[in-house]
């Protein structure tokens, strides 16, 4: 079984700088309480190594100062005042490798949530870019939030422009410069006005969009919780046309026709 370098260092370190501060005190000048030392190690141990690592440190260093204060004292044992000193430093220490460690865990915590919820993000965004579909997602202030691949393509929206997270307006707007829709001039400004006011208001109500270039897209706006709109542009030109041809519509009524010829065979059968 591989142990965990955190674990090991965060005790390791506090060792070593207990002895480093017993070989200090003996050779070259006497250190009157390295304590406070004690405690800011256990804190970094906490923070980098966690919890059963911060608390690891703070028994070694409640230890190493109770064996600095005995090295320190004129006569063997211990006084009421050391005892106290003791308490404290131990009290201090655990504190802090506690606090400290279940902050960690919390940041910790919330940097995984975070790379787990941006992978979803980003393999959604992927998926998006896929469908043929277009989608806009558009945040309370209905600005872009996202923008798929296939919208880009209906409107010829460049990446630059998609990806500066412009305003719903400003997306009108370029549908009208760039002539995108089969509309007369006289009528964009009331189209815009009218799209406009069903994004405001959060209208699903299906709209039959005419582009340019003969397609034909169905637009839906979708209210979402947060405030923001889900807006699609769903690609119906075989279905309009098919709709629209008189040979289809001439063998729809044909069909019905026979139904209703059928049905009064039946009943006569009956």
């Amino acid at each position: 079984m591989q142990l965990n370098w955190r674990i090991i260092s965060g005790p390791t370190l506090t060792t070593a700088t207990a002895l480093l501060a017993f070989l200090v005190d003996r050779q070259f000048f006497p250190i009157p309480n390295p304590a406070p030392l004690f405690v800011c190690v256990v804190a970094l141990v906490a923070s980098v190594s966690g919890i059963v690592s911060g608390l690891a440190s703070a028994v070694i260093a409640v230890t190493a100062s109770a064996l600095f204060f005995l090295n320190h004292r004129a006569a063997p044992g211990y006084d009421p005042s050391d005892l106290a000193r003791m308490l404290l430093l131990a009290a201090t220490a655990g504190g802090t490798a506690l606090i400290t460690g279940l902050l960690r865990q919390k940041w910790v915590d919330a940097f995984a949530w975070e790379k787990k919820h941006h992978t979803t993000a980003a393999r959604l965004s992927a998926a998006l870019d896929h469908v043929g579909i277009g989608i806009v997602l558009l945040d309370s202030d209905t600005r872009a939030e996202f923008i798929n691949r296939a919208f880009r393509d209906y409107f010829g929206l460049s990446d630059e422009q998609a990806d500066s997270k412009p305003p719903f307006i400003a997306l009108m707007y370029h549908g009208r410069d760039t002539g995108a829709w089969q509309l007369p001039e006289d009528e964009l400004n009331a189209f815009i006005a009218k799209r406009t006011e069903m994004i405001r208001t959060g209208d699903s109500t299906p709209l039959n969009i005419n582009l340019a270039d003969g397609q034909v897209l169905r637009f839906i706006c979708t209210a979402l919780p947060d405030g923001g709109r889900m807006l699609s542009y769903t690609p119906v030109t075989d279905l309009v046309r098919h709709n629209d041809d008189p040979d289809s519509s001439d063998y729809v009524r044909a069909l019905r026709g026979s139904d209703r010829s059928l049905a009064q065979h039946l009943g006569a059968a009956e």
